[in-house]
């Protein structure tokens, strides 16, 4: 899992079937001491729940298609948690 924040939203005008009704959030990634860290990644909410500015966990590859609501649509990535507090260890 990675840590990445919400920093905007993407419109899409057509879907592949089993994505309608799903949304799509540009998400940064972020290290642990929540600096930016690489390229932005468009992520699918499976929470369906995040939001502009959430802190939030996000998967790659063949995981983030299982786990959205339709298994294995065509996504590289998906929210799959919200951050509520990060500490430092």
């Amino acid at each position: 899992m990675n840590l990445g924040r919400v920093c905007g939203t993407v419109v899409a005008s057509q879907k592949s079937p089993g994505l309608e009704g799903e949304r799509f959030l540009i998400v940064q990634p972020l290290n642990r001491k929540l600096e930016a860290d690489g390229e932005k990644v468009v992520c699918t909410d499976a929470t369906h729940q995040a939001g502009a500015g959430e802190l939030v966990y996000f998967i790659g590859g063949r995981e983030a298609a299982v786990a959205m609501p339709v298994e294995f649509v065509p996504v590289d990535h998906a929210i799959v948690g919200i951050v509520d507090d990060v500490r430092n260890l």
